[in-house]
């Protein structure tokens, strides 16, 4: 019998959603340490000084040295998609064996899956492209996140 493999959403990706919106929470825009990050979201610090670096790197953060520094959102959280933190730290929405959803292709009997592929990526963006680090924030999620995490069964294992 085959092994189920679920859509993976990574330790990576994880910590650095939750590193973005303990920058958020902070009033005024003040530098976050990677320490306090750490401290306040229970996260190994040396992994995520790494996430720190692909956020910066992927323009969602700036960072500060000395000792006032930290860690300040490159933009205002509503203009920061989940989508963008996903794509900067792990790359596509979705892969097919290393392949994007549309460069599939199939003969016979699924020759059909790529529109498969390509609907499962796009109910990935209608989520994550939909819901901003400040929808998150205040818990004001987008309608159609909120209706599809009521779902009977949403919150269930199958």
């Amino acid at each position: 019998m085959g092994q189920n493999h679920p859509v993976d959403i990574s330790a990576k990706t994880d910590y650095a959603v939750r590193a973005l919106l303990t920058i958020a929470a902070v009033q005024g825009g003040h530098p976050v340490s990677a320490d306090t990050l750490a401290q306040e979201q229970q996260l190994p610090r040396k992994f995520l000084e790494s996430i720190l670096g692909d956020l910066r790197r992927g323009g969602l953060v700036v960072s500060q040295r000395g000792a006032a520094g930290g860690y300040t959102l490159a933009r205002p959280a509503d203009e920061i998609a989940v989508a963008e933190v996903f794509r900067v730290v792990a790359g596509p929405l979705a892969e097919v064996r290393g392949l994007r959803p549309h460069e599939t292709s199939y003969d016979g009997a699924a020759q059909h899956l790529p529109t498969l592929w390509v609907a499962v990526r796009a109910s990935l963006r209608d989520v994550l492209d939909e819901t901003s680090l400040a929808d998150l924030l205040s818990g004001e999620l987008p309608a159609h996140v909120r209706e599809l995490a009521h779902r009977p069964g949403a919150w269930q294992s199958r």
